[in-house]
C-alpha cells in the first residue's frame, strides 16, 4: 500500500525587496518620478531603516545629475552635484542600483490594504536621496503614520508648490544659522550643514550620529517635531560646500 508524502518540499516565496509608492508628477515640477521604498539596507549610519528613494522614472540619476533633470526630485538643492554643490550621495551606487531594479519591475505597487503592514513595527527614512516634498504629502505621511518612526529631510520649504505640512513630518535643511532661524521663524525644525568648529545656536543638537555614534534608528529627533538638529558637512565631496552660505555673526 502506498502512503501520502510527509515531507513534501517547501516553495519558497521570492524575496520583497520593496515597494513603488508613488509613480506620476513632481510636485515641484510635473515631470515623472517614482517614490520607491526598500525594506532593507546596509547604511551603517541610518541603521535598519525603510529606506524610500525619490527618482526621476525616465531618467537615470546619474545622467539625471549631469543633465539638471534632478530637479524634479531635488528642487534647487544647494547641494546639487551639476551645481558643484556638496551632495554626499554616491549617485552611481545604491539610487544607480534601485533605478534599475525599478526599470525591471523588481518592486511591487504599494496598497497601503494589502501591504501597509510591512512599514508597521518598522522605522523609515524619509527620502534617502531626493526630496521628499517632491511626493503627494498623503503618500509618504501615510508611510511614516504606520511606521514605528521616522526621519525626513526637505529643502523645499520655499519653493512655491511646497506643501507646508511636510513641516509635521520633516526637518527643514538649512545651510546657515541665518536661515535656520528664518525657518524656525515659519514653524520648522530645521537640520543645519555647518562647517567644521561652527557654534551651536541655544536651541540646537548636534546630529547625535556624528557627535555620540548613535544610529538613526534609534535616535529619529529629525522628524519635523522634536528639536533643531546641526551637523558638519560630511561626504566625498564636503569641501565643496559653499562658505558663503555661512553667516560668520554668531547667532544664538
Amino acid at each position: 500500500m502506498r502512503k501520502l508524502t510527509t515531507n513534501k518540499p517547501k516553495s519558497k516565496a521570492p524575496k520583497l525587496s520593496g515597494f513603488v509608492l508613488y509613480d506620476g508628477p513632481s510636485v515641484l515640477d510635473g515631470k515623472p518620478i517614482v517614490a520607491i521604498a526598500t525594506l532593507s539596507t546596509a547604511n551603517v549610519k541610518t541603521g535598519p531603516m525603510a529606506q524610500v528613494w525619490i527618482l526621476r522614472a525616465d531618467v537615470n540619476p546619474v545622467i539625471a545629475s549631469k543633465t539638471g533633470d534632478d530637479v524634479s526630485i531635488c528642487g534647487t538643492c544647494v547641494h546639487r552635484h551639476n551645481t558643484g554643490g556638496s551632495c554626499y550621495v554616491n549617485l552611481g551606487q545604491a539610487p544607480n542600483a534601485v533605478y534599475k531594479s525599478y526599470q525591471k519591475g523588481n518592486y511591487l505597487t504599494y496598497d497601503a490594504t494589502i501591504h501597509a503592514d510591512y512599514f508597521v513595527g518598522r522605522k523609515v527614512r524619509l527620502g534617502a536621496y531626493g526630496d521628499p516634498a517632491a511626493v503627494p504629502f498623503d503618500v509618504l505621511n501615510s508611510i511614516a503614520k504606520v511606521s514605528l518612526g521616522h526621519t525626513g529631510y526637505t529643502h523645499q520649504i520655499r519653493h512655491v508648490n511646497f506643501d507646508k505640512r511636510y513641516l509635521t513630518i520633516c526637518q527643514v535643511s538649512a545651510d546657515s544659522p541665518k536661515q535656520a532661524l528664518k525657518y524656525q521663524l515659519m514653524g520648522a525644525k530645521t537640520f543645519r550643514v555647518a562647517m567644521a568648529g561652527d557654534a551651536l545656536a541655544d536651541d540646537e543638537t548636534e546630529c547625535l550620529a556624528d557627535s555620540k555614534g548613535i544610529q538613526c534608528a534609534d535616535c529619529l529627533l529629525c522628524d519635523g517635531n522634536k528639536r533643531n538638529i546641526a551637523i558638519t558637512v560630511h561626504g566625498s565631496r564636503a569641501k565643496n560646500f559653499k562658505t558663503s552660505l555661512i553667516q560668520t555673526i554668531e547667532v544664538s
